[in-house]
């Protein structure tokens, strides 16, 4: 006989933590496209600051997880950055197109992580299906720019 131990919370931001890097690597791609299709210039600063406020999620992810349950932390952690970048998107691209563009892209990504964490016997399967997926769609949409100009 064999016990089957479930997931708990510390597993759990473990697993959220070891999709960092994706996380942060897709959002400034993003913001990288961004800049590219629009014409708008982003500071290595501002691009820092974007880079500190996804750091800030892992962070408070933790925090909150200690003091209630691991899906309402995940929901306050990342509906908190997914603000906070909308509201600094707005001002760094002037554009609400682009910052609400972002966003959804951000909820959909933190979406999708909070899936495959959930997920125990299929988080391979779901995660490199999803990763296809988003590398196929930058693929199709970055098709068309000009990378020599």
């Amino acid at each position: 006989m064999k016990l089957i131990e479930p997931v708990d919370e510390y597993q759990q931001n473990e697993r959220s933590s070891k999709y960092g890097f994706l996380v942060i690597g897709l959002t400034f791609l993003v913001f990288f496209l961004i800049q590219t299709i629009s014409k708008v210039n982003i500071h290595i600063f501002q691009y820092t600051m974007i880079g500190l406020a996804l750091i800030m999620f892992y962070t408070l992810l933790i925090s909150i997880t200690e003091h209630s349950s691991f899906t309402l932390a995940y929901a306050i952690a990342a509906a908190s950055v997914i603000i906070m970048l909308l509201l600094y998107s707005v001002s760094v691209l002037k554009s609400t197109k682009y910052a609400i563009f972002i966003s959804l892209s951000l909820t959909a990504l933190y979406s999708f992580i909070y899936v495959i964490i959930q997920l125990e016997d299929y988080a391979l399967l779901v995660g490199s299906t999803g990763l296809f997926l988003i590398l196929g769609a930058v693929m199709y949409f970055s098709r068309k720019i000009d990378w020599n100009n």
